[in-house]
This record gives structure tokens, sequence and C-alpha cells, in this order.
């Protein structure tokens, strides 16, 4: 079974073609948003409902540069807009979805 990547192993694979299959959906997007690629990051989560997916969407509209369309999303994953670095608030994301990723992810 394969383990939920810690935070630098994350990042470490940011140098690999594809992410690690053991990511959930939110984790996958916010992987390629850093390897600029918005698109597939964006068509990755735009269909899901969750809190933590809308709070993904919220900040690729950030990247994206369409505010309202951020602040839209914001509100859905019922957190404040966030007005700090985009490099900050991606950090906070990625810590966050994979300090509550089930120890076995590989099982999903």
């Amino acid at each position: 079974m394969r383990e939920m990547p810690d935070y630098q192993r994350f990042c470490d694979s940011l140098q690999d073609a594809a992410p690690p299959a053991v990511l959930c959906d939110e984790l996958k997007a916010l992987w390629w948003a850093r390897k600029d690629d918005w698109d597939r990051a964006h068509q990755i989560v735009q269909d899901l409902e969750s809190p933590s997916s809308a709070n993904v969407h919220a900040y690729l509209h950030r990247v994206e540069g369409d505010l309202e369309n951020a602040a839209y999303w914001y509100r859905r994953a019922g957190v404040g807009v966030v007005e700090g670095a985009l490099n900050s608030e991606w950090q906070a994301l990625v810590e966050r979805l994979l300090s509550q990723a089930p120890a076995d992810s590989a099982s999903r």
C-alpha cells in the first residue's frame, strides 16, 4: 500500500510527469496548478462539490485573476476570501488536504 506523501514529498513529486496516484482530486488539481497547467487543474475540480474542492476552485480563479468568480467559490467553500500571496494559499491548501487524507489513501 502506498502512503500519502508529506508536504516535502508532494513538492518533490512536482519534478515527475504526473502526480502521485494516491492523491485526492483536490491535491491533483493543486499539483497541476503548481506545474502551470491551469486548464488541467480546473478540469479536475470544476464538477466536484465538496467544500475542499470549492476552496481549490476559488484558488484557481484567483490565479486566473477572476476575483469575482473566486469570491463565489470561496463562499461555496464556506471560507473567507483570501487576499494574501498565492504561494502561501497554495501551501496552506496542500498542507491542509494532506493532513486530512486518510492514512491508507490507496484503498480509495
